[in-house]
């Protein structure tokens, strides 16, 4: 037994060993470029025709990156860098045998279309965080936050700093020049920087690097070259104030007798935002009387199992550097910070009686926010955010013409810190987060939480050249308030303590807390070679609550997943590059209950014509949904499969299109779903793109949850037949006169059809088959009928005597149409002019039009809102 232990030691030495030495001969070098400052100014215009630039040297010999890692370029790109005591200089010559062919796509800052090179500078050398200046063949500018050693690239950053381009008989220049007050770094004599320069050949599709980067090769910003040479770098210690006024006037139907809606409005608003830069590495953001006002409107969307609806943040102050905030502990959307909590609807609504009317604020005002971050040399990242937003009261005119107020939301404060700290030469991190709620209720809002708090560790650990990966979070949460709101958040949506048979969990109406507990530990392998794979487990306990100022969609949950994939890196024949993948996972709620089985596998073909397809295999079985019911028994829904399929076309081509498709059927035929997607996009001339995409999705639900009612001693959990299209048409259109001056428009009708036939009611919530679970209603036992005031009425008589019950006619029609044209104008570095018209409407229709009919009643026929809106802004740069 020792001499086999001997001998399995001494093997395991020699293969690490032998592995290690592989590692080191296989290990691309790191290249170097040398910096020098300049001597004279160049005038940045794109032209690099100036003996300014000669006091560097040129840097070439890039390596193609997609589509044939690792091979020459179709084209060489070149370089030079030099700096002064405020700024970074940078020449970039794309050289191209074929420069009428050059994409130069004009479009707004950040719309990355197009010839394009991206500049990519680690300048806190943490081989995790860079920032990405982007100059296109057309002058236009782009600029990013990477953060995750790549993964993630954040396009709300907007600095002030320098470019232009220009294309002549050798291809295309361009130059930057970039503010170090811009940049974050340390205090060192000398500074070493994470260097590396993308090319982008737009008609292509191809992508070279400065430091080669293989395929098999985990992380990017980690592998970049390096930036030698800048000597006593004095700090540039940022310091921005951007004042800004806004007119708006709105313009909508007028309602009679109401005084608060006399059919337009007219408002008027300024503010400040400052940027000051604490130290070099750290910034505090500061806002006085914020502009939260978002131009686009939220995609339309209905939900019809009960849950929130998840929307994209789009206010500029919570939108930058965002990334600093996140922490999406399980999977989903799900985060302990939702920054659309901070300004959001009023809670409540004031109490009416017959002929009063009130003005309700649609938001709660913002008073005041602040955010202070950055990222230290020594692996520090570091994040505070604190915004208090007032009581909003609502003014209500009474039937004797006099007026009273009604509070609708209390004075609160928000507050979220998180931290990070790098370790182990950049290859781990721990990191935390904490968010505090606190309301000033006043003896008021019982229902409302007076205080709610969360805590977060988290964790990432790599090895082998970051091929593998452990990486976790944990979090705890904690909710107090009067005894009527926790009873409320054990009633929700996302716990229902109160549901049937469900016996480790029970409402207890004289709590005035919760505490909850969630998370994620995943393990996996993320580069070297063509296998790809990770597992872990998630979960959320029954009374984890995040809603106050996080987002949770539900609790209840333990997740186990497993994911394979192999990879085809290198072109061959007809495809660029292959990729497969087997996903698995079985999820459980806390009282060991088995809630669903899921496998899927799919695959994804980028071709050599620069076509891709993907397409797709799964099926979920055991399927339970505790919240089904609404507080009812645990539901056992049908067994399905599903399969899927796209074709995307070549994109750097001036006509493009998506076409998908997605079809889901279950056993006995209780739910089938079909979901057509048609997206084109078209640029006739460098100047216009325009962009259509449809989606159009039919589904039938034969057990679709309707309502519940009282029958003697009993639960009558009320279902239907359910046939549900959904129709989305957004059309986007842009026109740019140069790159600081654009016109967009935006345009999505929606609608959402419902319409419900067979009602029957639960029979029995886990049998295996759906005529076991419920039992349909017969045309003796209902019957249909219409109130006094127009409504539909099922009254349902179930043994033909004196005790019924009824609900409304679930059907709908939903209608909606947004529509927004904004003028943007940068008419400096920084500071813009923005003019906007929004135009929409909402509400429901006949369900007995066709959806096309519908969209053209709520376009035509219903009176819109419009706003108009003009904004400028002026930003003060130290």
């Amino acid at each position: 037994m020792k001499f086999l232990t001997s001998i399995l030691t001494l093997s395991t030495f020699f293969i690490l060993k032998s592995n290690a030495q592989e590692e080191q001969l296989n290990k691309i070098p790191k290249r170097i470029y040398t910096t020098k400052k300049l001597v004279k100014v160049p005038i940045i215009d794109g032209k690099i025709n100036e003996d300014a630039w000669d006091v560097v040297e040129w840097s070439s010999d890039f390596v193609e990156k997609t589509p044939d890692e690792g091979s020459a370029p179709t084209s060489q790109t070149k370089f030079k860098v030099m700096y002064d005591e405020k700024y970074l200089y940078i020449a970039l010559r794309a050289l191209d045998d074929n420069p009428e062919l050059i994409q130069q796509r004009l479009s707004r800052r950040d719309g990355f279309a197009g010839d394009r090179i991206n500049v990519i500078i680690d300048s806190y050398h943490d081989k995790r965080t860079a920032f990405a200046f982007t100059t296109t063949a057309a002058g236009v500018k782009g600029e990013e936050i990477v953060t995750g050693n790549g993964d993630s690239f954040d396009a709300s950053w907007n600095p002030i700093w320098y470019t232009d381009a220009n294309v002549d008989d050798k291809g295309w220049t361009a130059e930057m020049k970039i503010p170090f007050s811009q940049l974050r770094f340390g205090n060192a004599k000398e500074q070493i920087w994470g260097f590396n320069i993308n090319r982008t050949i737009f008609r292509l599709q191809e992508r070279s690097l400065w430091q080669r980067i293989p395929n098999d090769q985990a992380g990017f910003i980690s592998e970049a070259g390096e930036l030698h040479g800048l000597v006593d770098l004095k700090s540039q210690k940022q310091l921005e104030i951007q004042p800004f006024t806004v007119l708006q006037y709105d313009n909508y139907p007028a309602v009679p007798n109401n005084p608060y809606k006399d059919g337009s409005d007219f408002k008027i608003n300024a503010g400040l935002d400052a940027k000051i830069g604490i130290t070099n590495d750290l910034t505090l953001d500061l806002t006085i009387n914020p502009d939260f006002g978002q131009v686009e409107a939220d995609p339309g969307a209905i939900a019809l199992d009960g849950f929130q609806i998840f929307f994209r943040e789009q206010r500029p102050f919570f939108v930058e550097n965002k990334n600093i905030f996140d922490f999406k502990f399980a999977n989903g959307r799900d985060n302990l910070f939702y920054s659309r909590r901070i300004g959001r609807n009023p809670h409540r609504y004031p109490s009416l009686e017959n002929g009063e009317f009130a003005d309700v604020p649609q938001n709660s005002t913002i008073l005041g926010a602040a955010k202070f971050s950055g990222k230290t040399q020594n692996g520090w990242s570091v994040g505070i955010l604190e915004s208090v937003t007032s009581n909003e009261f609502a003014e209500v005119k009474q039937v004797n013409g006099e007026t009273r107020e009604e509070i609708v939301e209390p004075l609160t404060n928000y507050f979220v810190a998180r931290a990070q700290k790098d370790f182990n030469d950049r290859n781990s991190y721990i990191g935390g987060i904490l968010t505090a709620t606190n309301r000033n209720l006043d003896g008021d809002f019982s229902e409302l939480h007076k205080a709610a708090y969360t805590g977060g560790l988290d964790f990432r650990h790599t090895w082998k050249e970051r091929e593998y990966y452990l990486e976790g979070n944990a979090i705890l949460s904690y909710v107090s308030g009067s005894e009527e709101a926790i009873e409320l958040t054990q009633r929700s949506i996302a716990r229902l303590f109160q549901r049937e048979g469900a016996d480790y969990v029970n409402v207890d109406n004289t709590r005035t807390s919760l505490t909850g507990t969630g998370g994620r530990v995943e393990m996996g392998k993320q580069g070297g070679g063509n296998w790809r794979y990770n597992g872990g487990f998630v979960w959320r306990s029954p009374e984890l609550e995040l809603n106050d100022v996080g987002f949770l969609r539900q609790t209840d949950e333990m997740i186990q997943f497993a994911e394979a994939k192999y990879l085809w890196q290198e072109p061959k024949g007809i495809y660029r590059n292959i990729n497969v993948s087997l996903e698995q996972s079985t999820t459980y709620d806390f009282g060991g209950n088995l809630n669903k089985f899921r496998y899927e596998l799919q695959g994804n073909v980028n071709w050599e014509n620069n076509w891709s397809t993907n397409a797709g295999y799964g099926s979920s079985s055991k399927i339970h949904r505790n919240a089904f019911l609404r507080g009812g028994p645990r539901w056992r829904a049908a067994d399905d499969i599903f399969y899927y399929a796209s074709i995307n076309s070549d994109r750097s081509k001036k006509l493009s299109f998506r076409v998908s498709y997605l079809k889901v059927k279950s056993e006995e035929e209780v739910f089938k779903r079909d979901r057509y997607t048609f997206r084109i996009n078209y640029q006739p001339f460098d100047s216009f793109s325009m962009s259509l995409n449809n989606e159009f999705s039919q589904t039938e639900d034969k057990t679709q949850y309707v309502t519940t009612r009282d029958f003697g001693s009993l639960k009558r959990y009320i279902l239907g037949n359910i046939k549900n299209d959904t129709w989305s048409s957004t059309l986007r259109l842009n026109y740019s006169l140069n790159p600081n001056f654009s016109i967009q428009f935006y345009g999505q009708p929606y609608i959402s059809r419902g319409r419900y036939s067979n009602f029957n009611f639960v029979n029995n919530a886990v049998a295996s088959s759906v005529n076991d679970r419920v039992s349909f209603y017969d045309e003796n036992q209902i019957t249909q009928a219409t109130t006094t005031t127009g409504s539909s009425i099922y009254t349902i008589n179930e043994n033909q005597n004196n005790e019924t019950y009824s609900f409304t006619n679930p059907d709908f029609s939903f209608v909606q149409l947004q529509t927004n044209l904004v003028v943007r104008w940068e008419y400096k570095p920084g500071s813009e002019l923005f003019l906007v018209w929004a135009r929409g409407s909402s509400g429901s229709q006949s369900i007995s039009d066709s959806l096309t009919d519908s969209v053209s009643n709520q376009i035509f026929d219903v009176p819109a809102n419009d706003t108009f809106l003009l904004k400028a802004t002026y930003r003060f740069v130290r």
